[in-house]
């Protein structure tokens, strides 16, 4: 009986966990004078997932630097508050990172076993300079102060769910319209992130270290940071969320 308690608690502690890591965005820090970081877990929460723990999930995250010279890849390199990116994006550059090989997600539905392919993205701009899509499913600014474009595959995609958050917790939620395009009023200076998210139930496979791996569905996650640099003083964030092991 104890071993079956024993088995039971493990289960529902890594079901636990993995639908924590699929709850969680992926966004992009840069502090003044400093390189760029991937960020994991909820940036309105002040949580931060670290390593040991829901970091060491990923798969292999990559990252490109896009400015008026073209692009740069980045190296991600794993530290215990995140990703470390070895370059920053500079007035009217981007910086967007994926994780294309996030491990796939195999759980019960009924009695059939459902696999779920994760693939969280992230964008950084530094105002509302029109950019254009390059993340499968991305979330970009138009030019337009406060108005922001989905697309997935390059094209808009209408009625995806929006919310924006800034480091207080204060959060809206909106639909992109037939354009794909949604707007958000930003009365305060400083850091906003964006998240949109898509579940495309179409079967497929992707090509891993292991070879072809089967999914029955992807739950797209891309986030946008947003630095502006005027505007009401910002609220405070709220203290430091624990991370999850």
């Amino acid at each position: 009986m104890l071993k079956t308690l024993s088995a039971s608690v493990v289960a529902i502690a890594a079901l636990a966990s993995a639908t924590a890591a699929n709850a969680h965005q992926i966004w992009v820090e840069q502090a003044q004078g400093q390189s760029a970081v991937l960020r994991f877990g909820e940036f309105g929460e002040n949580l931060r997932e670290v390593s040991p723990g829901l970091l060491d999930g990923f798969g292999k995250p990559t990252a490109v630097l896009v400015s008026a010279k073209g692009e740069e890849p980045l190296t991600a390199t794993k530290a215990a508050d995140g990703f470390h990116l070895s370059g920053k994006a500079g007035k009217l550059d981007s910086i967007v990172a994926e994780d294309a090989a996030y491990p796939i997600r195999k759980f019960k539905q009924g009695e059939k076993e459902v696999a779920s392919r994760y693939w969280p993205a992230a964008r950084y701009v530094t105002g509302y300079t029109a950019q254009q899509p390059k993340l499968t499913f991305d979330l970009v600014p138009t030019g337009k102060a406060g108005e922001f474009k989905v697309t997935l595959n390059g094209q808009p995609l209408p009625k995806a769910k929006v919310d924006i958050v800034v480091a207080s917790g204060w959060s809206k939620e909106a639909r992109s319209d037939d354009q794909g395009l949604v707007q958000f009023s930003l009365p305060w200076k400083g850091t906003y992130v964006l998240e949109a998210m898509h579940t495309d139930a179409t079967p497929g496979e992707r090509q891993g270290e292991a070879g072809a791996e089967k999914f029955d569905r992807i739950s797209y996650v891309t986030s946008l940071t947003v630095v502006k640099a005027d505007g009401i003083a910002p609220l405070a964030a709220g203290p430091a969320a624990k991370p999850n092991k």
